[in-house]
């Protein structure tokens, strides 16, 4: 089966996936753009092995997104049994769709979840004639399915897979003799409270550190808190200051092997996402084996954690609730043990492997798609 696969950028966890989907299908991915102007230099250390990686010549209009008339070069090629789009709403995605929509060309669209507006308005408008009238659509959710079904896809065209980051490998294999693996971890990175929370993310309104903070006020000083992600601005360091949170760190940005030592030392992940069309840290916190705390605006949160069995979902903008959720796991070793461990049965489902054998699934039920 040959295919041609359509998006932004080669980001790391999406190079991982194409490298597995590769393995299963002769694939053409072509990038509308080298890498992301906001990201770090270990997002641009990518390797394409077992697929053909092309990079278009065109115009950056955005940190991730560029317009290339080239990409009517690769849609037009008749060998390709299959057309998956993943940046239909991008300049070059949107100028590949209305393409192989003049042209009658088949084609599948796939993003990695979103929420669905109300419809109305020029550019829902717009949303809707990009995104009806592809002959399926990989989701990642039932949110996902809506934001689908809102924009004109039908039911029966809409095929779920797995999304994630996590490889096979990056799985614990068996969840770990806590206390002292633990102890030995928090030591080398000099954390000395008694619990230690984690959250990972840039310092920018969307993630809701702020809500952290505040919540971290009316926790025992014992109970640490590390923000690992970046430099805080100065909103973070004066909300540290007029709460006095010395057990509040901010830790900067690190590595994918050094954030592992942060998930290995934690007991608690918390994502306090005002929006996230996923939110990958999701996935790697249940790799480790934590117990999650996010919000009914985490669509991974949505899809992978369970009220009382493996974390919480809470409200967006509500701090109360997010201090009261974390006190009660961590003040109770035997529930925060249990959903530790039913996370990482959980996330067993969703590695890099499953997600392009679902792939492999629902494209071989129609042969070629051209």
């Amino acid at each position: 089966m040959k295919v041609l696969f359509i998006t932004n950028i080669p980001s790391p966890y999406r190079v991982d996936f194409f490298n597995e989907l590769g393995k299963m299908c002769e694939l053409t991915v072509v990038f509308e753009k080298a890498s992301s102007d906001e990201r770090n230099e270990e997002w641009k250390q990518y390797k394409f092995v077992n697929f053909k990686g092309i990079i278009l010549n065109g115009k950056s209009v955005s940190v991730d997104k560029a317009f290339s008339l080239e990409i009517i070069r690769y849609v037009k090629d008749k060998s390709f049994d299959h057309i998956i789009c993943a940046n239909c709403l991008t300049p070059t995605g949107m100028l590949a769709v209305m393409y192989m929509k003049y042209k009658h060309i088949v084609y599948w669209l796939e993003s990695d979840g979103a929420f669905a507006k109300t419809g109305k308005g020029f550019k829902e408008h717009i949303k809707n004639y990009l995104i009806t009238g592809a002959k399926g659509y990989f989701s990642t959710s039932e949110e996902h399915d809506r934001y689908y079904l809102q924009y004109g896809a039908r039911k029966e065209q809409i095929y779920r897979y797995p999304f994630t980051s996590i490889k096979e490998v990056d799985l614990m294999s068996s969840f770990p003799d806590e206390n002292e693996k633990k102890s030995y971890l928090r030591e080398a990175l000099d954390i000395c409270e008694e619990k230690m929370v984690l959250a990972v993310g840039q310092f920018i309104y969307r993630k809701g550190f702020d809500l952290l903070l505040k919540a971290a006020q009316h926790l025992p000083d014992d109970i640490g808190i590390y923000i690992v992600g970046g430099e805080p601005s100065n909103e973070f360091i004066e909300l540290k200051k007029q709460f006095n949170l010395n057990n509040v760190h901010f830790v900067g940005f690190k590595t994918k092997k050094e954030l592992k030592k942060y998930y290995m030392a934690a007991d608690l992940f918390v994502h306090p996402t005002r929006e996230d069309i996923w939110g990958l840290v999701v996935n790697e916190a249940m790799a480790y084996g934590l117990p999650v705390i996010t919000t009914k605006k985490c669509t991974a949160g949505l899809e992978l954690v369970k009220n009382g069995k493996n974390g919480y979902i809470i409200p967006i903008n509500d701090s109360e609730t997010l201090g009261k959720r974390m006190f009660t796991i961590l003040n109770d070793e035997e529930l925060q043990s249990k959903m530790g461990k039913n996370s990482l049965l959980k996330i067993r489902e969703y590695t890099i492997e499953q997600m392009a054998k679902r792939h492999m699934e629902i494209l071989g039920q129609f042969g070629s798609g051209r």
